[in-house]
């Protein structure tokens, strides 16, 4: 099988919708943007919070973060500040 020149140099790569262009971010940017602790953040991706593994690392969007919480995702969870809920 042979390879024509001319038909390499032509080929473009298929234009490819990107959803969005929102940063990924971590479990201690996502803790500090709701004021709650990184083990509570780690507790509410097992209970269903968006978020992916990307080696050994989870990686969140604030968009998909917020919208779980508006969502009650984040109801009857205990208050993780260890103070009266106040």
């Amino acid at each position: 099988m042979s390879v024509q020149g001319d038909n390499c140099a032509s080929w473009e790569a298929p234009e490819v919708a990107m959803p969005d262009s929102e940063s990924w971010v971590s479990i201690e940017t996502v803790a500090e943007h709701l004021a709650v602790s990184k083990d509570t953040i780690r507790r509410w991706i097992k209970r269903g919070l968006p978020a992916h593994r990307v080696g050994r690392f989870w990686r969140l969007r604030l968009s998909e973060v917020d919208a779980w919480v508006r969502d009650a995702g984040a109801a009857d969870q205990p208050d993780d500040s260890g103070g009266d809920g106040r």
